[in-house]
């Protein structure tokens, strides 16, 4: 694989000195962003760092400094139609993608990164939101991890059961009728930390993490996505119900969740830990959606047991 530099917003990203990013080009064409640190001074293995939906990389440069400060390299991922990968859409602030298979396409390409530049070993997983769903597919699909982290993972995604039948039958109408590129109605282009006051933000009690991100995509607006399409949906609904019914994959995990969660089903990810003879599931006080974005002791808490765990499984 030819490595090509990318660019890397260093000034808004608090990470590590030693950032570099690389674009990507998958197999089918999409050139995708990662961000790797650490990677001539991690020891111990690489965080696999897997953002959620919206999401970018310098958005995690405040977490590669807490893993690398534990001795790893870390390695995060711009996924197709976010950040500054390829947008899918000819509106860019659109969340949307062809088919949830092909952020294992992205999985690929990124692990191909992990092996030219001979990243530390063993690989261990963290996983956010809609990471933590594609983190969960990769895992069933064999990832070769040693052990598992997810932060309020995309198991299913919360709606009122009302809601949740009308999304199922306007997404998959919209898709089948070609309107899939419309945006889910009671969402908004504009990014939701610009569009919503820290006042009862549904990401994080910390106002000071808040105002970082917001800080980012106000300087660097080409990070910045806004609410997913009908499309997005539909393949979003499809894959969680797939995930439901598959059984749990061999691999040690720990799961956090707030219980102020309001954007993924906290029901799914109660039923998916019950189900998993070698994971634990944690509670957050007060938590809510983003738990490595709440105040330092949360951070220190959970990059704490996140080292433990990948250490004892090496």
């Amino acid at each position: 694989m030819t490595l090509t530099p990318a660019p890397l917003h260093a000034d808004v990203a608090d990470g590590p000195a030693d950032g570099k990013a690389y674009w990507l080009t998958c197999p089918d064409g999409v050139k995708i962003r990662a961000g790797v640190w650490g990677a001539e001074t991690g020891t111990k293995g690489t965080v696999l760092l897997f953002p959620g939906r919206t999401e970018f990389i310098e958005k995690y440069g405040r977490a590669a400094a807490g893993f690398t400060a534990r001795g790893y390299a870390v390695v995060v991922i711009d996924w197709r139609g976010q950040g500054l990968a390829d947008r899918l859409l000819p509106d860019r602030a659109l969340g949307h993608v062809g088919s949830f298979k092909d952020y294992q396409t992205d999985v690929a390409t990124l692990l191909g990164l992990v092996e030219d530049l001979a990243l530390p070993k063993p690989l261990s997983l963290f996983a956010h939101s809609m990471g933590g769903c594609i983190g969960l597919r990769a895992l069933v699909e064999d990832l070769t991890v040693t052990s598992a982290v997810f932060t309020g993972p995309m198991w299913g995604i919360a709606m009122t059961n009302s809601k949740r039948s009308l999304g199922w039958v306007a997404s998959t109408a919209a898709h089948n009728l070609g309107l899939g590129n419309i945006i889910s109605p009671g969402t908004l282009p504009e990014t939701y930390v610009l569009s919503n006051p820290f006042d009862d933000n549904m990401l994080t009690t910390d106002p000071e993490m808040f105002d970082y991100m917001k800080r980012q995509v106000t300087k660097y607006p080409d990070l910045a996505l806004g609410g997913p399409t009908l499309s997005w949906l539909n393949h979003a609904l499809r894959e969680c119900r797939a995930l439901a019914a598959h059984p749990t994959p061999n691999v040690p995990c720990l799961t956090y969740l707030g219980t102020n969660e309001r954007i993924v089903d906290k029901d799914a990810i109660h039923d998916r830990m019950g189900r998993w003879p070698n994971g634990e599931l944690v509670i957050i006080e007060d938590g809510e959606h983003e738990i490595i974005m709440e105040c330092e002791a949360v951070r220190e808490q959970v990059y704490e047991a996140a080292d433990a765990l990948f250490a004892k499984h090496a």
